[in-house]
């Protein structure tokens, strides 16, 4: 039995490793990059600190079993994000929470809208930027049209392309605002970054008899190579986008080294109302590297083209989720092929919520032998 796993990412790295060690089974891992890891890789550069290639990556979790797994490849540091963001001219944490409310306006308006929250909702709740708006209180009608215009609004159009009301509510979800006084972006009991980086993880994660690694290795060299198939490549590639093309958004960083220790407060700092990209990010927070230099990526958000950038973000709205399920549908007349991963079910995974999504893949196959 021949297994080809098509990426190296956390979804195909987690399904390789499965296979071959539970099932005793060949497998080969391809992927048309350079390196393994995806969008996660990472490196040391010159100056001894560790880049994130494509952007910041920080793993959180609430499963324990995603969490044991991958602890398996890694040990982890205790990191748990912070997000700074500009607004009005003042340095504070987000999603905005009570504890930004003293940040921003005075003393006096932020007490009477924290009574005016608490008596609304629950504490530690999560309310979505569209729902938040729902208000008739004026202290609270003021409060949520300001986040929305300060944070949420020019934010979304730069990352999206298009007015938050064009975008799906599992995205706004995402931005909400929150009523607790906990600053952390994530609330997740599991949370870190790997101690020598994601690319060493993928790399043990890998790391196997009966696993094979081919680099610069495109899809359409192996077709009919295999037995069973894991597909974490694009779902429309696949089928030679008989429907169409799924939409997706890009990004592209663009990295400035600076002969300084640091560059500005935080790992990542957004700039919702100014600049034309979204945020910064400093890469030496995440694993304390010390270094007389710094680097900074400045990430700018477009729309995905063909040889010039790399699909990011599945764009979720009524159009492209039906052509999604046109293809899914060609899928499932498939013998011994399986779609995994953001590119492959199309949807906005993070990594715990991939290797979630390929460990379950796996226990169906298996519990089917």
């Amino acid at each position: 039995m021949i297994n080809l796993v098509v990426g190296a990412g956390f979804s195909g790295a987690s399904i390789a490793r499965k296979v071959a060690e539970e099932l005793n089974e060949k497998v080969v891992v391809i992927d048309s990059k350079n390196h393994i890891a995806g969008n996660a890789y990472d490196y040391r550069d010159k100056n001894g600190i560790m880049i994130h290639k494509y952007g910041s990556h920080i793993f959180h979790t609430n499963m324990a079993n995603v969490w044991n797994f991958i602890s398996r490849f890694t040990s982890f540091n205790t990191y748990m994000h912070k997000v700074v963001a500009f607004v009005d001219g003042v340095e504070t944490t987000i999603p905005f929470n009570l504890r930004t409310l003293y940040d921003i306006f005075p003393e006096t308006l932020a007490r009477r809208m924290e009574e005016k929250l608490l008596q609304c909702f629950e504490y530690n709740k999560k309310v979505p930027i569209l729902e938040f708006q729902k208000q008739d209180d004026t202290d609270l009608k003021f409060l949520a049209d300001y986040v929305y215009e300060k944070i949420f609004l020019h934010y979304t159009i730069k990352q999206w392309g298009v007015m938050p009301n064009e975008v799906d509510g599992e995205v706004t979800a995402r931005v909400p605002v929150y009523i607790s006084c906990d600053k952390r972006y994530f609330q997740d009991k599991y949370q870190g970054i790997p101690l020598n980086g994601y690319t060493k993880t993928i790399e043990n994660m890998l790391n196997h008899p009966n696993i094979e690694v081919l680099l610069n290795t495109a899809f359409a060299n192996y077709k009919g190579y295999y037995d069973r198939l894991f597909y974490t490549g694009p779902i429309d590639e696949f089928f030679n986008y008989k429907f169409g093309e799924l939409g997706y958004r890009s990004v592209n960083f663009k990295l400035e080294e600076f002969d300084r220790p640091y560059y500005q407060c935080n790992a990542v700092v957004n700039y919702p109302c100014n600049y034309d990209f979204t945020r910064i990010h400093e890469y030496k927070y995440y694993l304390n590297d010390i270094s007389d230099k710094t680097v900074i990526a400045k990430e700018y958000s477009s729309n995905f083209e063909h040889g010039k950038n790399e699909r990011y973000y599945p764009i979720p709205n009524d159009i492209n989720r039906a052509l999604y399920q046109q293809y899914l549908n060609e899928a499932k007349k498939l013998n011994n092929a399986y779609f995994l991963g953001r590119l492959g079910d199309y949807r906005y995974y993070d990594m715990d919520q991939a290797v979630f999504r390929a460990l379950n893949l796996f226990n169906k196959i298996k519990g089917a032998k």
